[in-house]
């Protein structure tokens, strides 16, 4: 009986190293939505250095966002904030001046202080940026935005 638990087990764990692409494939995901989260972030605040905030963060996102911008631990200390997860969060209620992101369209529609949203729809990286939005915070961006700048009250 051990002995065939053994012959089943060894193929099982030399074939094990294979399946470690699922987890690069979510780290790739998030270095990508790294660098357009942050180039937003950098062409809205233009030359002020950006300390974003994102609630709720997980320690791959630290990790990864870390790497170009400055990431805090509240949303006191932060000037951009992009709500990943959808869970509430500490300023949430507050008035704020902070610049806001959403990977999640419905809440993009649903709550005015969002600039804007980013996120995944069949695997593929949408942006979607609200106009009258980005004029009530006098955010002013490049033509290169046209196209992700959309009419919605």
């Amino acid at each position: 009986m051990k002995l065939f638990f053994i012959t089943i087990l060894i193929p099982l764990i030399l074939n094990a190293n294979k399946y470690t692409y699922l987890l690069d494939k979510y780290q790739k995901e998030t270095e990508l939505e790294a660098k357009i989260v942050t180039k937003i972030a950098k062409d809205i605040l233009v030359d002020k250095p950006i300390y974003l905030y994102i609630p709720h963060m997980q320690e791959l996102d630290k990790k990864i966002y870390s790497l170009s911008v400055k990431v805090v631990q509240n949303c006191n200390k932060a000037n951009f904030i992009f709500v990943k997860y959808s869970k509430p969060y500490p300023c949430e209620k507050k008035q704020n001046p902070h610049y806001l992101l959403t990977n999640n369209y419905k809440q993009l529609l649903s709550n005015n202080n969002f600039l804007g949203a980013f996120f995944w729809s069949k695997s593929r990286p949408n942006i979607v940026l609200v106009r009258e939005r980005l004029k009530q915070k006098k955010v002013e961006l490049s033509k290169e935005y046209e196209r992700y700048i959309e009419d919605i009250k």
